[in-house]
């Protein structure tokens, strides 16, 4: 366990955050240096074929060791860490058998992480826990797949009566802002599927998420002196309020769950003459996904029908578009891969939660790119925050399970 624990540390103490502002990938120069660091460390271990390409995408080989045929999987983590929350200076703490109460991050700012809040921690009691300071994220999401990956492909180099057919590994950059597989290399990754190791709590199987697009809302205005402005004036931030405002007011993240979908404001920025809307859009089920865009869309025409007279031209422009698909579609015709991980988890006592994402994944790209991909359990909590923590029992075994999974498909193709 001290092993996976040191593994984690020397990930997450390495500042990785993306930035959805920039247009290189990766988006940012300090992902380069997990990366390499990566690269190394798989040589080290005994991979072959490590490579990284000229986007920081790191790939590698773990040989078969049986006669028969096997198909190829793959295991897939990302290694930056959301802008949603600092990730420099990450200063990791180890709470060893935990007691079910409060844990103080941090005693000068009064910042605790306590299951009166946050309930799942209960289930951890006695558990070794890894949580922040209380000043920046953890970045377990997703560098707990990450060590997971590479343990258990360093534990079959050094257990090779376990049998297994042929595995690749990778590990991608700006997962946290959309574009982790925008430039994989399906085809160079050669794997028949793959899992990614991003899910949170111990036991979770996803193969669904959410159909996923975006809307950007650009309301014109005019600026007159106030003291003058009466019947002139055109306030853009006011229109851009009312706009927010005709919005279903119970479908918004904060009321929804399960399979509900949402409307989330994210950005709104202005002045009198140009004000900026930017929101997301989700919704599991396609025709209800499609009928959202065009709820948008629509709202965008009665605005503009409403104020092209006063304004003399339209008032909003409004830009619609997708940014992934729910994988189902693509895993369900391959469920066996489920399946596989299903029995994986419950041969290791493991209770497998089959549930939809609320959000996204690498795998759903993957997934319509021609790798089927669902995403299996990493083990953190509170992702984003400084509230996130990782129990490091959780990573041992999501390790366990992604050799399980080797062991039992070499296995299922012997029959």
């Amino acid at each position: 366990m001290q092993h996976i624990i040191d593994r984690f540390i020397s990930y997450v103490t390495v500042d990785t955050e993306s930035d959805p502002s920039s247009q290189t990938c990766p988006s940012t120069e300090k992902q380069w240096d997990l990366a390499n660091k990566l690269v190394e460390e798989l040589k080290q271990i005994g991979l072959e074929d490590v490579t990284i390409d000229e986007n920081a995408y790191v790939m590698a080989t773990l040989p078969s060791n049986v006669e028969h045929e096997v198909p190829t999987i793959g295991f897939i983590a990302h290694f930056d860490t959301s802008p949603d929350f600092s990730g420099a200076n990450v200063k990791p703490q180890i709470v060893t058998n935990y007691d079910g109460g409060d844990i103080v991050l941090n005693k000068e700012l009064n910042i605790v992480l306590s299951p009166s809040y946050f309930k799942d921690l209960l289930q951890y009691k006695g558990q070794t826990l890894i949580t922040t300071d209380g000043t920046t994220l953890l970045g377990a999401d997703d560098k707990a797949g990450i060590t997971e990956i590479v343990s258990a492909m360093e534990y079959l180099v050094q257990h090779p009566e376990i049998k297994h057919g042929k595995i690749r590994i990778g590990f991608t950059p700006d997962e946290e802002i959309g574009r982790g597989a925008h430039l994989f290399d399906v085809k160079k990754f050669g794997a028949e599927w793959a899992y990614t190791m991003d899910g949170s709590q111990i036991g979770e199987l996803e193969y669904e998420n959410f159909n996923a697009g975006y809307a950007k809302l650009t309301f014109s205005g005019k600026s007159v002196h106030p003291g003058y402005a009466k019947g002139k004036m055109i306030n853009s931030i006011l229109l851009a309020n009312k706009f927010i405002n005709k919005l279903p007011k119970d479908e918004v993240p904060q009321k929804t769950t399960g399979y509900e979908g949402f409307f989330h404001v994210h950005t709104v920025s202005g002045s009198i003459e140009e004000s900026v809307v930017e929101l997301i859009i989700r919704d599991h089920n396609l025709k209800k996904y499609e009928q959202r865009k065009v709820f948008i869309d629509k709202l965008a025409k009665k605005f503009n029908k409403k104020h092209n007279k006063k304004f003399g031209g339209p008032i909003v422009s409004c830009e619609i578009g997708d940014q992934y698909f729910n994988m189902k579609q693509k895993v369900e015709p391959v469920m066996h891969i489920v399946d596989t991980a299903e029995q994986a988890m419950k041969d290791l006592g493991i209770k497998p939660l089959i549930k939809a994402i609320r959000g996204g994944t690498d795998g759903s790209q993957l997934s319509y790119m021609g790798l089927p991909c669902p995403n299996i359990f990493a083990g953190g909590h509170n992702f984003h925050g400084k509230y996130e923590y990782v129990p490091v029992e959780s990573m041992v075994k999501a390790t366990e399970v992604i050799v399980k999974i080797a062991e039992l498909t070499a296995t299922n193709a012997a029959k």
